[in-house]
């Protein structure tokens, strides 16, 4: 069994207003992230993404930027973070994110028009997140030329599987009585 798999059956669940949430390195940054997990990570989404022809990687902070930059730093790809913050800069982007658990207005910097992107994001959950940046990558004319999320937390309806999207995955797993329980150990291609 592979690292991520291990980390994921071992993880504890909290509950947030009826929502089942597992705390994990990668999507919560407790317990501590080590080296090799967050390597096995990277190897196994550039080994899945389409990264040819991208000319930036697009990802939400927080959780997400561990990950994408070490990706970035793997394969010389740009990074670009969406943040929580508004800065007024020119061409500022915003978003509306929407989670299971939380609401939060996002902006995006340095995306332009005809930019070929990478969107990387630590977990698939409602689809909330990588839905809203689709859409605002979308209008601001960037290409989506491959999305990918390490984990897909497979729980009712998910909003990115309504739109024209559709993301990639290393993993798929659920919740049930209090455990994570593995749905595909490969995730979606």
């Amino acid at each position: 069994m592979d690292q991520l798999q291990r980390s994921l059956l071992e993880s504890p669940i909290v509950e947030k207003d009826d929502y089942h949430y597992f705390v994990h390195p990668i999507s919560d940054g407790v317990p501590m992230l080590k080296p090799s997990l967050l390597r096995e990570i990277v190897i196994k989404i550039i080994r899945k993404a389409q990264l040819e022809n991208v000319d930036k990687i697009v990802t939400p902070a927080a959780m997400g930027i561990h990950i994408s930059t070490a990706v970035s730093l793997m394969t010389d790809i740009p990074l670009v973070v969406i943040r929580k913050r508004e800065y007024g800069l020119e061409g500022e982007t915003p978003l509306f994110q929407r989670t299971g658990y939380s609401e939060n207005q996002m902006y995006i910097n340095d995306v332009d028009e005809g930019d070929n992107v990478l969107v990387l994001d630590d977990v698939l959950s409602t689809g909330g997140t990588l839905s809203a940046i689709c859409t605002a990558l979308e209008d601001i004319g960037a290409n989506i030329v491959d999305i990918v999320a390490v984990i897909k937390k497979v729980d009712g309806a998910n909003e990115l599987d309504e739109s024209p999207y559709s993301a990639k995955t290393l993993i798929n797993v659920t919740v049930e009585d209090g455990e994570v329980v593995i749905i595909d150990q490969t995730g979606d291609n």
